[in-house]
């Protein structure tokens, strides 16, 4: 005999009403993590993680049975979605699903941001850069076409190659630190949730994406030539056991990076979480739980406000 559905639990969320099903199912069951913990952990980091992803396109990849399930990538706002859910049309060059464009959802508020996870997207990806303004209004059958902008932060993805981990991750930020430092630029420091961590710096805007792309395979090249024990800039996975490669595609129009603040589809629910330098010091480094990453942003604030903010032009 079939179950009867879940008929859910009604929620107003900006204005905007929402049916939240199936609150008690185990996604993480290592931790016994519910849907209904991870929707709390969503919406109490929602004040810092919503300026991140605000007007930047959001792939989600869903877990509908939990990380112990089948997951997959989406890209497309799948059918039934909310017509107040703001979006936007990209050009996809090169799809797999052989299609020009794309409706992309804007994650930008708590109501859309609510929604997302509701169905099961754990972790949200999200590009360097972001589209022009998208007026609310605008979410309709007939999304308008997005007006890509210029990349407005760099990141540096490091990703290391067993046994390496991430105390090498640490050192070589460390390096790529006192690089960025040089040509003017702030860096701040994440720890993915999974393995490694990316450093991200603000950047001008007003410089196009072959120009970000370039600066940050400059530099992973430079970097391996003056670590090259523990450094390596090519994605040729023999040339990876023991070092850290510095990721510098993920710069590329094309490429996304876990958001901040983000879930991952691991064993346990850990976060993509701001750390500050000192931490990298110490050489305990760990990633952190969802619980530790909430906690902390109660406590210090959004270690990443600064990133908000318009950084210098890169040398070119």
């Amino acid at each position: 005999m079939t179950p009867p559905e879940d008929p859910g639990q009604q929620v107003v969320v900006g204005g905007h009403r929402l049916t939240l099903r199936n609150l008690d199912k185990v996604l993480y069951p290592a931790t016994a993590t519910t849907k209904g913990e991870v929707l709390a952990y969503y919406t109490g980091v929602a004040p810092a993680m919503l300026a991140h992803l605000r007007d930047r396109p959001v792939t989600r990849k869903r877990w509908p049975d939990g990380v112990t399930g089948p997951s997959f990538f989406e890209k497309n706002l799948p059918n039934g979605t909310p017509d107040w859910v703001r979006r936007v049309r990209l050009p996809v060059p090169g799809s797999t699903m052989d299609r020009e464009t794309i409706v992309f959802p804007l994650l930008d508020d708590l109501a859309g941001l609510i929604w997302s996870v509701n169905l099961a997207s754990l972790e949200l990806h999200v590009p360097q850069w972001t589209v022009a303004p998208v007026e609310p209004a605008a979410a309709s059958a007939d999304p308008p076409d997005g007006v890509v902008q210029h990349p407005n932060r760099l990141v540096i993805d490091l990703d290391p190659g067993a046994p390496a981990g991430l105390a090498e991750c640490a050192q070589v930020a460390l390096a790529v630190r006192e690089r960025l430092t040089a040509d003017g630029l702030d860096a701040f420091p994440v720890t993915s949730g999974g393995k490694g961590m990316q450093l991200y710096a603000p950047i001008s805007g007003e410089q196009d994406v072959e120009v970000v792309h370039g600066y940050a395979k400059r530099l992973a090249e430079s970097l391996e030539k003056a670590m090259p024990r523990l450094v390596v800039s090519r994605m040729a996975k023999n040339l990876r056991p023991g070092r850290v490669l510095l990721d510098w595609s993920q710069n590329h129009s094309a490429k996304t990076t876990i958001a901040p603040y983000s879930l991952r589809g691991r064993d346990r629910p850990q976060a993509a979480a701001p750390r500050r330098w000192s931490e990298l010091d110490g050489g305990a480094l760990t990633q952190l739980d969802h619980l530790t990453v909430s906690a902390r942003l109660a406590a210090d604030g959004d270690l990443l406000a600064p990133l908000l903010v318009a950084g210098p032009r890169l040398p070119e």
